[in-house]
């Protein structure tokens, strides 16, 4: 692992919170998150496999570790982006992710890129 600026990502999430696949009355809350991941350093990389931390509000937490992102684990030369979209269920309204990415540079250097914590919230319903 190493955090020389040659191997570097940098990572943005949106979330959306999805009402037509959730049932509230169930305690079932959909979320989908959009991700951008960007090579910033000056290295080729790929992106080998997936780390993410769910937690509930609940204090309900679960990890979630696998190859790749949507089945692909893209190259990224520097200056250029991957991006795509998941989901994730909650039992709670409310909820945070948080995770890393495992790359491995073009020269073989493996290295993390850490994804920062993003909340995952259902929409106040005004009355």
């Amino acid at each position: 692992m190493t955090t020389d600026k040659h191997y570097e990502c940098t990572v943005t999430v949106e979330t959306e919170f999805l009402a037509d696949q959730s049932d509230i009355a169930r305690n079932r809350y959909a979320f989908a998150y959009h991700v951008k991941i960007a090579n910033t350093g000056n290295v080729a990389a790929q992106l080998i496999s997936r780390h993410w931390v769910i937690k509930e509000a609940n204090g309900e937490q679960q990890e979630v570790k696998g190859l790749g992102v949507v089945g692909a684990q893209p190259l990224l030369n520097p200056n250029e982006h991957f991006e795509y979209t998941s989901g994730t269920v909650l039992s709670t309204p409310m909820g945070e992710m948080h995770g890393t990415y495992q790359m491995v540079a073009d020269d073989g250097t493996q290295f993390d890129v850490v994804i920062h914590p993003f909340t995952l919230n259902m929409p106040r319903v005004l009355h």
